[in-house]
Formats: structure tokens, C-alpha cells, sequence
């Protein structure tokens, strides 16, 4: 920053106070500055370091009902009082908005609202180094493997501060670190790759870096040999590494925005048996250390432990403040970060119960299917939730993997698919969603 006196809160605080002046009737901001380095590897030798060191400032005011944002870098007083007065002007130019306004003060979380998720201190450009070197070596052990197409390992700190006129400030610091590299491998003239990658808070908390490697060498050398199937109906398994993306669809059709606009297939369905009894989908901010975790929405509301969906019934639609007033609701805590910006909607960490049978028992009790591994491009309808994706993976037979399959089209309807939706034993929480395997019977399978 320009004065290195000054501190973040007091830079916000003045640059309200210079919205304000400027004509603004409300405005909130947020100032965030992050740092890191990566690291990429190739053919055993360094490839490229790259350091970060980054501050910028984003600005939201209010005329009426109307509001304006702008961002920048120039975190000089001169830099900011510009910056306010750019962006009080503009909200008093543009269109009104009849839903956009603060939260009123007795809405806001009560109590501390400041987070600090640190996990690794800062690691050295030659530790990740060391630890790509590793990966990559690895990988390329794995007989079959040709060559790793990419090799990186990262560390990076982020700390946000916001407040608004309504009175509402917090800060929000954490850090994290990742792996991951791409491995290849050909037959017959066939190439194929597949890949591991984590991001965790603390490097204790992922395999090793000659674990990561060697699974994606492992994991290319199954797919070689990769046929197409004859179009049909089958079940499907959804390994964990691709399932989160059925949790990902289902928290597009209860966003608040998306009911609000009437694009949505379960608009009508509030209440009602989505999924079948048993099914569980959690939204949990207080995970210690998880990669979504939050104190406060991005509007400063309070947030809690919610399940979305309980014993397979919707309960909720993911509010902020806009698509709470346009649809006549209170907001519950999953507005995105604003601050600065308009907020979305967004939860924190979110998770699908495991079930009672591990994937090798599903796959047992359907006897044939397909258990999808990659995926590509999925299509969603949102009115009707017609869903279609391109897929590779492995054919069961006898409930056992049987031969890699690729270029097949998974086809079906979202709302009958959560209905069949059946969870394995093996969730792993390390994201921000999460979900064990999951199957789903009576599948479209096109293929040759």
C-alpha cells in the first residue's frame, strides 16, 4: 500500500467516507492483497517460477436505488478519492434497480466476523521444486507412462477486508497449497492421459508427492486400450472424482436468481421429495480449515449449518439479498462475495452423506454398467433439466471393472436422476463440494 502506516480498515473507512461525500447514499468496499509462488517442472528439470504479489480495491456505491461498482489498484488517497468519485457519479447515471440496497444493521451477523484460515507457512521456491521433481518422476516410473505433460505445485496466501455504511467490517485470511501434474501415455497409436491434483491447507493433509505422481501414471496406463460400447440403457457409477458435478447442478436449480427468473426445473418443487428418502445434502461453513469455510455470507448475514436437502425433501433456495426481495423472502446466508460488486449466491462446503456400500458393491449389485472417470462439457437444460455429457471411463462386467471405455454420450433427465440417486461409502471432503461415487440405474448410454 502507499503508506504502509495506514491500515486496511482505515483505508476503507476513509474511502466510505469519500462516497458519501461525493453524493453517495450507501457504499461498501473491499481491499484484498494476496501473495504466492508456483512452480512448473518438465523432463526433470525446472521449468518456469512465478511469484505474486498482488493489492486491489473494489468499490460499491448506492444513489437512491440505484448502484455502480468499480475496481482498481491505485491504492494512493489521490487513487481512491478518484475511485469514489468515478463510481458515486455512476450510480447516479445508471438505471434503477428496485432489489439492490445494504442489508439493514439488525440483519448482520452479531458477534466476530473475522476468519483466519492459515494453514502452511510460506513455502520455498525450492521446496516446490523439489516436490514437482518428485511427482513427475513418479509418474514417469509407472511402466507405459511416455511422458507427464505438466508438472506444478503452488503456494498462496490471500487476506480480504470489507466493510459498508451499514456499519458491517470483517477480514478473511487464509492460505493453501496445491499438486498436480498430467500424465500421457500411447498404444497403438492411441494416446491417453489422465492426471492427480490436490489443494489442501496443510501439506499433511494429501498423499505424498510420489503418491500423486504414481496415481496418475496408474491411472493412464488403465486407460489404454479404450473401445467404444454399442448404444443402450445401463446404470452408471459417477466416480467421486466426477460425481460433485450432479451436486453442482442441483445447486444451479435452487439458486435464488435462477427462481426468481423462473429458469429453473425445480421451481415448483420447494418442499417436495427430490431425492429419495436417506439422501442428505449438507451445507457446512464451519468446517475447520475447509476450503469454503466462512463466519458471514457476502453481504455480512450470519450463515449455519444447513441441510439442503433432508431425508431426500428440498428445503431451501440459496438467497442473497436481491432474489430474497424480488421473490418476497429473507435472505439465509448465501449471498457470494460483494462488497465491492452486485453479490451472487454461493455456499461454503458442501457434501453428499455417504451411503452404507462402497463403490466395488454397487458395481457388484448392477452386474454390468459403466463407471464414468472424465467427463467433458456437460449440457443442462435449466427449465427442463435435460442432461447430456460426453464421458470416458470402464465397462463392468460381472460387477467388475471389465476394459477402458471413451467418446460415450450419458444422457437422462436430472429430475428422475436425483430421484435414482444412490451414494457410495467413499466421500473425501477436500473440497468446497464434495460427493462419494454415485449410481444411478436406467441410464442413455450413446455410443458407435
Amino acid at each position: 500500500m502507499a503508506d504502509s502506516q495506514i491500515s486496511p480498515e482505515n483505508t476503507l473507512s476513509d474511502l466510505l467516507d469519500q462516497c458519501r461525500k461525493a453524493g453517495a447514499d450507501a457504499a461498501d468496499a473491499r481491499l484484498g492483497i494476496a501473495d504466492g509462488v508456483s512452480v512448473s517442472v518438465r523432463d526433470g528439470r525446472l521449468e518456469s517460477i512465478e511469484r505474486e504479489e498482488s493489492a486491489s480495491i473494489a468499490l460499491r456505491c448506492f444513489y437512491g436505488k440505484r448502484q455502480a461498482s468499480v475496481s482498481g489498484a491505485d491504492l494512493s488517497r489521490e487513487g481512491l478519492k478518484a475511485l469514489a468519485e468515478r463510481c458515486a457519479a455512476m450510480a447516479r447515471a445508471v438505471p434503477e434497480d428496485k432489489f439492490c440496497g445494504l442489508p439493514d444493521p439488525s440483519e448482520l451477523i452479531a458477534g466476530p466476523a473475522d476468519l483466519d484460515l492459515s494453514g502452511e507457512p510460506e513455502i520455498s521456491a525450492e521446496t516446490l521444486e523439489r516436490e514437482a521433481l518428485a511427482a513427475e518422476a513418479a509418474a514417469l516410473a509407472v511402466p507405459g507412462v511416455k511422458t507427464v505433460a505438466g508438472c506444478g505445485t503452488s503456494w498462496n496466501r490471500s487476506t480480504r477486508w470489507v466493510a459498508a455504511t451499514n456499519g458491517f467490517s470483517a477480514w478473511k485470511t487464509g492460505t493453501s497449497t496445491s499438486l498436480g501434474l498430467s500424465a500421457v501415455a500411447e498404444k497403438n497409436g492411441q494416446m491417453e492421459r489422465d492426471y492427480d491434483s490436490w489443494s489442501v491447507r496443510f501439506t499433511k493433509d494429501r498423499p505424498s508427492a510420489e503418491e500423486i505422481g504414481r496415481t496418475a501414471g496408474e491411472r493412464t496406463i488403465a486407460r489404454l486400450g479404450a473401445r467404444k460400447i454399442a448404444t443402450q440403457k445401463a446404470p452408471v457409477i459417477f466416480d467421486r472424482r466426477v460425481s460433485d458435478s450432479l451436486i453442482g447442478a442441483l445447486l444451479g436449480a435452487i439458486s435464488g436468481p435462477s427462481i426468481a427468473r423462473g429458469v429453473s426445473f425445480l421451481k415448483d418443487r420447494m418442499d417436495q421429495q427430490v431425492f429419495a428418502k436417506g439422501i442428505y445434502i449438507t451445507d457446512d461453513p464451519f468446517r475447520p480449515l475447509g476450503m469454503g469455510s466462512r463466519v458471514h455470507d457476502g453481504e455480512g448475514l450470519p450463515v449455519a449449518e444447513t441441510h439442503l436437502i433432508e431425508d431426500g425433501r428440498l428445503t431451501t433456495w440459496l438467497l442473497n439479498l436481491p432474489s430474497a426481495r424480488q421473490l418476497g423472502l429473507k435472505s439465509n446466508g448465501f449471498a457470494s462475495l460483494g462488497f465491492g460488486d452486485p453479490p451472487g449466491v454461493s455456499t461454503s462446503n458442501v457434501y453428499l452423506r455417504p451411503g452404507k456400500d462402497s463403490p466395488g458393491q454397487l458395481a457388484k449389485q448392477i452386474g454390468k454398467g459403466l463407471l464414468v472417470t472424465d467427463m467433458f462439457g456437460p449440457s443442462i437444460n435449466p427449465n427442463t433439466g435435460d442432461y447430456s455429457v460426453g464421458v470416458a471411463g470402464f465397462w463392468i462386467e460381472d460387477g467388475e471393472i471389465a476394459w477402458p471405455v471413451s467418446e460415450v454420450t450419458v444422457a437422462g433427465d436430472l429430475p428422475s436422476m436425483f430421484a435414482r440417486m444412490v451414494p457410495a461409502n467413499d466421500l473425501e471432503l477436500r473440497s468446497t463440494r464434495d460427493a462419494p461415487s454415485i449410481l444411478i440405474e436406467d441410464m442413455n448410454l450413446a455410443g458407435s
